[in-house]
């Protein structure tokens, strides 16, 4: 079975200095030898810059998690293929390697400039969620809902340039105006890496089934995560991840749906029930068999649905 994750945030564990993504054994929730275990072909590694790196200093810390990344791609023995098409991923598995793509989370990074943007590709940077959750130069996160605001003038020329690059567009954490305006201007498929649906979780975070259908529309893919604030009161287990995908499923049929865990992007508290880490991840294929989907949606679910978008944007 295929598995690629859309989301996780270990490289801040690794720029901070709390451990190395090649070695297990200091906490968190995903590395490389357990990915490996767990029978990982891909993964999506979140460029988060924290807020007391912001404004100024945002550029060169994000600096830091591309430097982290290709350090450990480098170092003799390692399980890391970067990866900036959607083949890399075959010829990463022939060579034993998992690939990872890099992701920026919240364009606050490029400081305004889109000739950071083009920056960034060049440096292997393949996807970019365009907001986190509070507001940038590019557009108003889900946190700022209040202000309706939706993308800025300079938001729209980063969309249409990811476009034109081939860069995947990445509307989580976005606010729901500028959702809607990303779907306006953008000519690829977009993709949610880690939300959930709103019609069974009320949460900023999550998707309303218009903004669902929307993103299917354009051939896109919603990567549910496993963070239990997405998830809700009652759901907080492997049960209620698959809740959230057949939601989806249902809604826009599976080949919509992926997987964006958000590892090492929350604490310990907010893990459903039968998640730790990474090695857990084949359990909601498991969980997902028992509830009927076949071994074609399964598969898709767990990551070749997501691998597609990134083959049609990328190449």
């Amino acid at each position: 079975m295929f598995m690629m994750d859309a989301h996780c945030d270990t490289l801040m564990d690794v720029v901070s200095g709390r451990r190395k993504l090649g070695e297990t054994g200091r906490g968190g929730h995903l590395d490389l030898p357990r990915m490996a275990e767990a029978g990982m072909s891909a993964q999506v590694f979140a460029i988060y810059v924290p807020e007391e790196f912001l404004p100024g200093a945002s550029a060169t810390r994000a600096m830091r998690y591309v430097d982290a990344f290709y350090q450990e791609a480098e170092t003799e023995g390692s399980l890391l293929a970067p990866a900036t098409r959607a083949q890399d991923v075959a010829c990463a598995k022939e060579r034993g390697k998992i690939a990872g793509f890099l992701s920026i989370e919240g364009g606050e990074v490029l400081e305004g400039s889109i000739e950071l943007l083009r920056i960034f590709y060049r440096l292997g940077v393949r996807l970019m969620t365009l907001t986190w959750s509070n507001r940038n130069q590019i557009a108003d996160g889900c946190y700022e809902e209040r202000t309706r605001g939706g993308l800025t003038r300079f938001g729209v020329e980063v969309v249409r340039e990811m476009d034109r690059l081939g860069m995947v567009v990445d509307v989580s954490h976005l606010s729901e105006a500028g959702f809607w305006d990303v779907m306006e201007v953008s000519t690829r498929p977009v993709i949610a890496s880690h939300s959930n649906s709103k019609v069974l979780w009320s949460h900023p975070r999550n998707l309303t089934d218009e903004q669902a259908r929307a993103i299917a529309e354009k051939d896109g893919v919603i990567g549910v995560s496993f963070v239990g604030l997405f998830l809700g009161d009652g759901r907080r287990t492997i049960g209620g991840i698959a809740d959230h995908i057949d939601h989806f499923a249902n809604l826009v049929g599976p080949e919509h749906v992926g997987i964006g865990s958000d590892f090492d992007g929350m604490s310990d508290e907010y893990l459903p029930a039968g998640i730790s880490s990474v090695l857990d991840f084949p359990a909601v294929a498991g969980e997902l068999a028992h509830r009927g989907y076949s071994d074609e949606e399964i598969s898709g679910i767990m990551g070749e649905n997501l691998l597609r978008v990134v083959g049609s944007v990328i190449g």
